[in-house]
C-alpha cells in the first residue's frame, strides 16, 4: 500500500525522490551533526520559559537602575524611592543575565523566587486603606504574583529535571547516548532513498515489527519488547533533508523515549557513504537494567550495529547473509538457552 505525502520527499516514488535531491542539492555538504543534548521539559517547555523570564528581568532591571523615578511612580511606591528601584533593577538585571547565560537556570530562577517575594511584602504596605497609590500598587502586587508563579513553576520544573538531558525536544528525559557508523558502496542519495522508504526498515531493524505513517511527519511504531510482548511509540520527523539526513524523537507517552539522526556522509574521493547513527535514550529500568543488557550484548547499541550490517548487506546485494539452515555442531545447554531467549545475535 502507497501512502501519499507532499512534505520533503514524501509522496513521491525513490526515483522522483532521488532526481529531486541530485537536482536540488548543493555541491557543498554540512559537515555531520551530532544533535547536542539539550536541557528542556517535556510537556512544559521550560527552557523557553525561562528565557522569556531572563529577558523580561534583563528589560525590567535596565528600566528600573536608568529610570528608577518612573518605574517607582508607575508601580505606586513614590518616585522618592529611587534607590530601593534602582537597587531591584541591578538585582534584576542581574538575575536575568544569569538565566540567559548559565546552562542550568534553576538556582537563578530560585533566586527570583525569593526577591519576588520579597517584593510582595513591600507593596504589601503599600495597600493600606487610604493610601493614594493604593490602586497602582495592587495592580503591581497582582503583576509580581503572577511572576512568582511562573518563577515557581519554571524553577521547579527544571529543578526536578536537571539530571535527566533531553534532545531535540523529545517529550521525556532520555538517559544515555551512543553513535556508530558503517561505510557502503552506495551514493548517499541512494542510502537516503533506501532508509526514507518506511517499508524498508522492518527488513533491516531486527526488533521492528511495523511502521505506520500517521501524517506527513508522524508515524507509529511497533517493536519486539524486552520479554514476549511489544512495545508501541510514535514518533515525528524533526529533519529531512534528502540525500543528506534524516532526524527524529518520540512524543508523549512514549515507553522508550528516543531522539536520533542518521547521516549519510559521501565518503572520500566518492567512495560510496559513510552512515552515521547517533541515537539518545532512556532504557526500561534505567541504567542499572542498561548495564545488565550490555553485558547480554542484548542492548540497543549492539543491535543497532547489527541493524546497520544488515542495511549494508541489503542496500549492495539485495538480501542478508546468514547462517540459518546450515549444517552446525551440536549447540551447548548455555547456547541453546542464549539463542532462545535471544541473548545472542546469531541467525
Amino acid at each position: 500500500m502507497e501512502t501519499q505525502f507532499t512534505h520533503s520527499g514524501f509522496g513521491q516514488s525513490p526515483e522522483q525522490r532521488g532526481a529531486a535531491s541530485l537536482e536540488t542539492s548543493p555541491s557543498y555538504r554540512e559537515p555531520h551533526r551530532r544533535y547536542p543534548r539539550r536541557y528542556e521539559m517535556p510537556n512544559l517547555d521550560a527552557t523557553t520559559l525561562a528565557q522569556g523570564l531572563g529577558w523580561f528581568s534583563v528589560a525590567l532591571g535596565a528600566a528600573a537602575i536608568f529610570a528608577p523615578r518612573s518605574v517607582g511612580s508607575l508601580a505606586g511606591v513614590g518616585r522618592d524611592r529611587g534607590g530601593m528601584v534602582r537597587g531591584i533593577g541591578v538585582r534584576e538585571l542581574a538575575t536575568g543575565i544569569g538565566i540567559l547565560t548559565q546552562r542550568n537556570p534553576a538556582p537563578w530562577l530560585w533566586s527570583r523566587v525569593v526577591a519576588d517575594v520579597m517584593d510582595l511584602a513591600v507593596l504589601a504596605t503599600g495597600l493600606r486603606p487610604g493610601s493614594a497609590t493604593r490602586g497602582r500598587v495592587a495592580v503591581s502586587f497582582t503583576a509580581v504574583a503572577g511572576i512568582l508563579a511562573l518563577d515557581a513553576l519554571a524553577a521547579s520544573h527544571l529543578t526536578k529535571h536537571a539530571g535527566h538531558p533531553l534532545v531535540s525536544g523529545v517529550a521525556a528525559p532520555t538517559d544515555l547516548y551512543f553513535e556508530t557508523s558503517i561505510a557502503t558502496a552506495k551514493s548517499p542519495e541512494e542510502c537516503y532513498r533506501f532508509w526514507r522508504n518506511i517499508d524498508n526498515l522492518p527488513r533491516f531493524m531486527q526488533s521492528l515489527e511495523s511502521v505506520k505513517a500517521l501524517d506527513e511527519r508522524r508515524f507509529h511504531w511497533v517493536a519486539k519488547g524486552p520479554a514476549l510482548g511489544s512495545m508501541e511509540w510514535d514518533c515525528e520527523i524533526t529533519e529531512d533533508r534528502p540525500g543528506a539526513a534524516l532526524a527524529w524523537r518520540t512524543l508523549n507517552g512514549a515507553q522508550v523515549p528516543n531522539a536520533g539522526s542518521v547521516i549519510f556522509e559521501p565518503a572520500a574521493q566518492g567512495r560510496g557513504t559513510i552512515v552515521r547513527l547517533s541515537i539518545h535514550y532512556s532504557p526500561l529500568g534505567g541504567r542499572l537494567t542498561a548495564a545488565l543488557a550490555k553485558l547480554l550484548r542484548h542492548d540497543p547499541q549492539a543491535r543497532v550495529r547489527e541493524d546497520l550490517r544488515r542495511f549494508k548487506q541489503l542496500l549492495e546485494s539485495g538480501e542478508i547473509a546468514t547462517t540459518h539452515g546450515q549444517p552446525t555442531g551440536r549447540r551447548s545447554f548455555i547456547g541453546r538457552a542464549a539463542r532462545r531467549w535471544g541473548l545472542t545475535n546469531s541467525n
